[in-house]
């Protein structure tokens, strides 16, 4: 029996991961003698044994870390350093057996690639049933293509269907005969055009049944270096550098330079105390709220410098805070006066004011459709509106506090709010569940991880406590060392992965602990008075941003020597004092 014919030749070069599994056959013009399947003009070199174990460990097996190397040196495309090393070595990437039945899958000689499956060394009898199926599936659609029918349904009728595997599969494959538009939905509409492909598409599919001593796993040089540097980083105690500056020249290691404690810019355009700000989600923008009552949209460059977009005039008191949409393409903004107002980011213009008659909003956020927005009531409600204007439910559970901080987890499912001073409720809206996170102490604010795992928790007697809600709420650590009296301090996740805690302090200085442990890592000095909130750049894991009763914002990045100084105070537009740009 002979294998389906292709128009396509079988030394086709693919540029791709899968490289080596079709490497051409005709190799003449080579200087270094070149098995393009591995192995068959490797010979033993009576120096080297295959069974040294290598490493200053000795637990590195030699054969298996030089066909490693040999296979990733084919994935790359370095052929003749691949037939170099199989040859200098002795040591085969393939078997004969596997490399001829390489050479039949790619030339599409399916009979005889069955035959040669037996012969590489498969003992489980499952996977030689399911390497076959695939091998014969191919065989089914390739004749199906080239419009040879009977001999297709040959193929599925004597080859196929006596494996006895996958009866659901052959169902579908049966109905291709008939049907054109279930090789589509099965996505073998277009084979003829890609016949080379297909097959190391095949051969992809065959290696990941095979145990890897036959064939080695794609990619498997850079998976096992991916797991050391996930090691690394993992066991990084402060890590929070980004993945692209991990190096395999050196060992990682992140020292408290990669932890932003320097400031490099003061922006002064608020003229009264900042009380509120807040990166937007995708890091490109900051917005901060004041008792001036106005907020401010501010752009972040790509140097890290940041410039006034837009001053959000409308509030009749001071806004208290505001919400990102979860796109960034609008703001939300709570003023004292009782009202909440929707912000087109790109243009600055008000879309639409929100009101509750005879009662007030005191916060707001964002449903996480982005088409819905809610609200805390002075009513000790919770309000969800539309865009629109319309309010479309509202809860009204037992809270006995008009403390603003409500949050929606991003699956919309779990309400989260402070019922008591000493309290907070998590409700879940489908199943009418209730969970309980109880204080000693007064509750003064709290924000949600983005992970929705974790809440932290600011508490009156100068401590902020995390939370896992993922479960049965548990407290997990606590954070000390920063000093709060008389004013809300609010505090955040931030770094990379959410690694450190941040906070603001009375003492005008900003806190960062480390968060798994607790250990207070820096204490930032700079502002002239309270700082009331902090947001960490949740794109740039070295950029920190600071809201003081000194009217002004810092943005702190990384202390480097080496890092050219700069003049520091900016309105957001020019490098002038004045808060007015040119």
């Amino acid at each position: 029996m002979g294998g389906v014919e292709d128009d396509e030749p079988p030394s086709k070069r693919v540029k791709a991961s899968t490289e080596d599994l079709g490497r051409p056959f005709d190799n003449s013009s080579r200087s270094v003698p070149f098995s393009p399947l591995g192995g068959s003009m490797a010979r033993p070199l009576p120096s080297q044994g295959k069974d040294d174990m290598i490493g200053s460990k000795g637990v590195i097996k030699k054969v298996e870390f030089v066909r490693i190397i040999t296979k990733a040196l084919y994935s790359l495309g370095y052929e003749r350093s691949g037939a170099a090393l199989e040859e200098e070595s002795g040591i085969c990437l393939h078997s004969s057996a596997v490399n001829l039945f390489r050479k039949q899958v790619l030339d599409g000689n399916w009979d005889e690639s069955v035959l040669t499956l037996h012969k590489i060394g498969l003992s489980d009898e499952s996977i030689l049933k399911s390497a076959s199926f695939l091998i014969w599936e191919r065989k089914f659609f390739e004749l199906l293509q080239k419009d040879r029918i009977m001999d297709a349904l040959k193929t599925l009728r004597s080859e196929i269907a006596p494996l006895g595997i996958d009866k659901k599969r052959v169902h579908e494959l049966s109905c291709c005969i008939v049907s054109p538009q279930q090789r589509v939905l099965l996505g073998f509409a277009n084979l003829g055009l890609e016949t080379s492909n297909s097959r190391l598409k095949l051969l992809e599919d065959l290696q990941k049944l095979f145990p890897p001593t036959v064939m080695i796993p794609e990619r498997r040089l850079e998976h096992l270096v991916e797991q050391a540097l996930s090691v690394q980083r993992q066991g990084c105690y402060l890590h929070n550098s980004l993945d692209n500056s991990l190096s395999l020249y050196t060992d990682h290691h992140c020292g408290k330079d990669q932890i932003p404690s320097r400031t490099v810019q003061v922006l002064q355009a608020h003229h009264d105390e900042v009380w509120f700000l807040q990166f937007s989600n995708n890091g490109k923008y900051l917005a901060s709220s004041s008792n001036d009552r106005s907020a401010i949209i501010w752009e972040v460059h790509e140097d890290g410098e940041l410039s006034l977009k837009h001053m959000l005039t409308g509030h009749q008191k001071p806004v208290l805070m505001l919400a990102w949409s979860p796109d960034d393409r609008q703001l939300l903004t709570c003023g004292m006066e009782g009202a909440v107002r929707r912000w087109d980011v790109h243009t600055g213009d008000c879309l639409h004011v929100y009101e509750k008659g005879g009662l007030g909003l005191i916060s707001c956020g964002w449903f996480p459709d982005g088409r819905q927005i809610f609200s805390g009531v002075t009513d000790k409600s919770t309000c969800l509106w539309d865009l629109d204007g319309k309010e479309l439910e509202s809860w009204k559970e037992q809270r006995t506090t008009r403390t603003s901080d409500v949050a929606i987890t991003k699956d919309g499912r779990w309400i989260i709010s402070i019922c008591r001073e000493t309290a907070i409720m998590l409700v879940d809206r489908e199943a009418k569940l209730e969970k309980l996170i109880q204080e000693d102490q007064t509750i003064t604010s709290f924000s949600l991880s983005s992970d929705d795992k974790f809440l932290l928790v600011n508490l009156v007697n100068q401590e902020i406590h995390l939370w896992s809600i993922k479960d049965d709420p548990g407290l997990v650590t606590r954070y000390r060392g920063h000093k709060r009296s008389r004013f809300l301090i609010r505090s955040c996740f931030g770094g990379y992965e959410q690694t450190f805690i941040a906070s603001g302090s009375e003492d005008s200085q900003v806190y960062i602990w480390h968060r798994e442990t607790g250990e207070l890592i820096k204490a930032l000095p700079g502002h002239s008075g309270a700082v009331n909130c902090v947001s960490w750049n949740p794109a740039n894991p070295h950029m920190l941003a600071s809201a003081s009763d000194d009217h002004t914002i810092r943005i702190w990045g990384l202390n480097r020597a080496n890092l050219k100084r700069k003049e520091a105070y900016s309105n957001g537009v020019t490098h002038q004092c004045n808060g007015k740009g040119q």
